[in-house]
Protein backbone atom coordinates (compact mmCIF):
# COMPACT_ATOMS: atom_id res chain seq x y z
CA UNK A 1 0.00 0.00 0.00
CA UNK A 2 1.39 3.39 -0.88
CA UNK A 3 0.52 6.89 0.15
CA UNK A 4 -1.13 7.72 -3.34
CA UNK A 5 -3.09 4.19 -3.35
CA UNK A 6 -4.89 5.35 -0.41
CA UNK A 7 -5.18 9.22 -1.83
CA UNK A 8 -7.89 7.56 -4.63
CA UNK A 9 -10.34 7.05 -1.55
CA UNK A 10 -10.30 10.41 -0.89
CA UNK A 11 -12.87 12.07 -3.21
CA UNK A 12 -14.61 15.25 -4.07
CA UNK A 13 -18.77 15.66 -3.85
CA UNK A 14 -18.86 15.11 -7.34
CA UNK A 15 -17.11 12.11 -7.47
CA UNK A 16 -18.85 10.86 -4.49
CA UNK A 17 -22.03 11.27 -6.27
CA UNK A 18 -21.32 9.15 -9.27
CA UNK A 19 -19.94 6.46 -7.07
CA UNK A 20 -22.82 6.63 -4.87
CA UNK A 21 -25.00 6.37 -8.10
CA UNK A 22 -23.24 3.19 -9.05
CA UNK A 23 -23.09 1.30 -6.13
CA UNK A 24 -26.98 2.01 -5.45
CA UNK A 25 -27.90 0.48 -9.18
CA UNK A 26 -25.51 -2.26 -8.07
CA UNK A 27 -28.37 -3.12 -4.86
CA UNK A 28 -25.09 -2.30 -2.22
CA UNK A 29 -26.10 -0.47 1.08
CA UNK A 30 -24.52 3.24 1.66
CA UNK A 31 -23.24 3.90 4.75
CA UNK A 32 -22.55 7.51 5.81
CA UNK A 33 -20.91 8.91 9.35
CA UNK A 34 -19.74 12.27 9.68
CA UNK A 35 -16.90 14.01 11.82
CA UNK A 36 -13.77 16.00 12.88
CA UNK A 37 -11.79 12.72 13.66
CA UNK A 38 -9.25 15.38 14.34
CA UNK A 39 -6.56 13.25 17.35
CA UNK A 40 -7.34 9.42 16.52
CA UNK A 41 -8.15 7.17 18.95
CA UNK A 42 -10.07 3.72 19.31
CA UNK A 43 -13.16 5.24 19.60
CA UNK A 44 -12.83 6.61 16.14
CA UNK A 45 -12.22 3.18 14.95
CA UNK A 46 -14.68 1.11 16.91
CA UNK A 47 -17.22 3.46 15.83
CA UNK A 48 -15.76 3.37 11.78
CA UNK A 49 -15.80 -0.88 12.24
CA UNK A 50 -19.62 -0.66 13.13
CA UNK A 51 -20.55 1.91 10.90
CA UNK A 52 -19.33 -0.47 7.97
CA UNK A 53 -21.32 -3.23 9.50
CA UNK A 54 -24.33 -1.40 8.66
CA UNK A 55 -23.54 -1.37 4.81
CA UNK A 56 -21.87 -2.68 1.51
CA UNK A 57 -19.85 1.02 0.99
CA UNK A 58 -18.89 3.32 4.37
CA UNK A 59 -18.36 7.16 3.66
CA UNK A 60 -17.02 8.92 6.09
CA UNK A 61 -17.94 13.25 5.63
CA UNK A 62 -15.28 15.26 7.23
CA UNK A 63 -15.32 18.50 8.41
CA UNK A 64 -12.82 20.44 7.03
CA UNK A 65 -10.41 22.77 8.89
CA UNK A 66 -12.53 25.87 8.55
CA UNK A 67 -15.84 24.21 9.70
CA UNK A 68 -14.10 22.59 12.77
CA UNK A 69 -12.61 26.24 13.56
CA UNK A 70 -16.32 27.34 13.37
CA UNK A 71 -17.81 24.49 15.58
CA UNK A 72 -15.17 24.12 17.84
CA UNK A 73 -12.92 28.00 18.06
CA UNK A 74 -9.59 28.64 16.50
CA UNK A 75 -7.42 26.30 17.80
CA UNK A 76 -8.98 23.52 16.26
CA UNK A 77 -8.15 21.24 14.30
CA UNK A 78 -4.79 19.90 15.26
CA UNK A 79 -4.41 17.83 12.36
CA UNK A 80 -5.15 19.79 8.74
CA UNK A 81 -8.06 18.08 7.10
CA UNK A 82 -5.90 16.36 4.04
CA UNK A 83 -3.66 14.36 6.86
CA UNK A 84 -7.29 13.37 8.94
CA UNK A 85 -8.19 12.09 5.55
CA UNK A 86 -5.44 10.32 4.65
CA UNK A 87 -5.96 8.79 7.53
CA UNK A 88 -9.25 7.82 7.88
CA UNK A 89 -8.76 6.44 4.05
CA UNK A 90 -6.13 4.17 5.51
CA UNK A 91 -8.42 2.51 7.50
CA UNK A 92 -9.98 -0.87 6.55
CA UNK A 93 -13.45 -0.18 7.30
CA UNK A 94 -13.51 3.37 5.47
CA UNK A 95 -14.26 3.07 1.60
CA UNK A 96 -14.61 7.32 0.91
CA UNK A 97 -13.43 10.25 2.81
CA UNK A 98 -14.61 13.12 1.43
CA UNK A 99 -14.39 16.59 3.38
CA UNK A 100 -17.28 18.86 3.51
CA UNK A 101 -16.56 22.96 3.99
CA UNK A 102 -20.40 23.35 6.06
CA UNK A 103 -20.77 23.59 9.54
CA UNK A 104 -23.24 20.61 9.26
CA UNK A 105 -22.98 17.24 6.23
CA UNK A 106 -26.62 18.28 5.37
CA UNK A 107 -25.79 19.16 2.15
CA UNK A 108 -23.79 16.48 1.48
CA UNK A 109 -26.26 13.56 2.50
CA UNK A 110 -28.59 15.19 0.10
CA UNK A 111 -26.47 14.48 -2.37
CA UNK A 112 -25.33 11.39 -1.78
CA UNK A 113 -28.86 9.91 0.02
CA UNK A 114 -27.11 7.04 1.92
CA UNK A 115 -28.99 4.58 3.28
CA UNK A 116 -28.05 4.91 6.90
CA UNK A 117 -26.11 7.71 8.30
CA UNK A 118 -24.45 6.89 11.55
CA UNK A 119 -24.05 9.08 14.32
CA UNK A 120 -21.30 8.27 16.82
CA UNK A 121 -20.44 9.50 20.68
CA UNK A 122 -20.89 13.76 20.49
CA UNK A 123 -23.74 15.05 18.52
CA UNK A 124 -25.88 17.75 19.15
CA UNK A 125 -29.33 16.48 19.55
CA UNK A 126 -30.96 20.04 17.04
CA UNK A 127 -28.32 18.96 14.44
CA UNK A 128 -29.32 15.17 14.01
CA UNK A 129 -33.29 16.22 13.93
CA UNK A 130 -32.28 17.98 10.34
CA UNK A 131 -30.42 15.11 9.45
CA UNK A 132 -32.99 12.21 10.47
CA UNK A 133 -35.49 14.62 8.39
CA UNK A 134 -33.56 14.81 5.61
CA UNK A 135 -32.78 11.10 5.72
CA UNK A 136 -36.39 10.04 6.50
CA UNK A 137 -36.79 12.36 2.50
CA UNK A 138 -35.77 9.20 0.87
CA UNK A 139 -36.28 6.39 3.09
CA UNK A 140 -32.55 6.63 4.77
CA UNK A 141 -32.26 6.19 8.57
CA UNK A 142 -29.98 7.03 11.38
CA UNK A 143 -28.26 5.12 14.16
CA UNK A 144 -26.61 6.26 16.93
CA UNK A 145 -23.58 4.60 18.74
CA UNK A 146 -22.87 5.51 22.62
CA UNK A 147 -19.91 7.47 22.82
CA UNK A 148 -17.15 5.47 24.83
CA UNK A 149 -17.09 7.00 28.03
CA UNK A 150 -13.33 9.38 28.28
CA UNK A 151 -12.61 8.41 24.82
CA UNK A 152 -12.52 11.65 22.91
CA UNK A 153 -9.61 14.27 20.71
CA UNK A 154 -10.74 16.89 23.72
CA UNK A 155 -9.77 14.51 26.19
CA UNK A 156 -6.80 13.67 25.02
CA UNK A 157 -5.58 17.36 24.50
CA UNK A 158 -6.65 17.78 28.26
CA UNK A 159 -4.25 14.95 28.84
CA UNK A 160 -1.35 16.30 27.22
CA UNK A 161 -1.82 19.38 28.55
CA UNK A 162 -2.40 18.46 32.06
CA UNK A 163 1.02 16.25 31.51
CA UNK A 164 3.23 18.15 29.90
CA UNK A 165 1.63 21.70 30.96
CA UNK A 166 2.39 24.95 28.79
CA UNK A 167 5.81 23.60 28.82
CA UNK A 168 5.29 21.54 25.97
CA UNK A 169 8.62 19.20 26.56
CA UNK A 170 8.11 15.74 27.03
CA UNK A 171 10.21 13.89 29.72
Amino acid sequence: MTISSLEKHIKTIEEIERISNDLRISGKKIVTTNGSFDIMHSAHLSMLVRARGEGDALIVLLNSDKSIQNNKGPLRPIIPEQQRALMLAGLKPVDYVVIFPQADPLEYLARIKPDVHVKGGSYEPARVQKEEQLLRTWGGICKYFKLESGLSSTDIIRTILNRYGSSGKAP
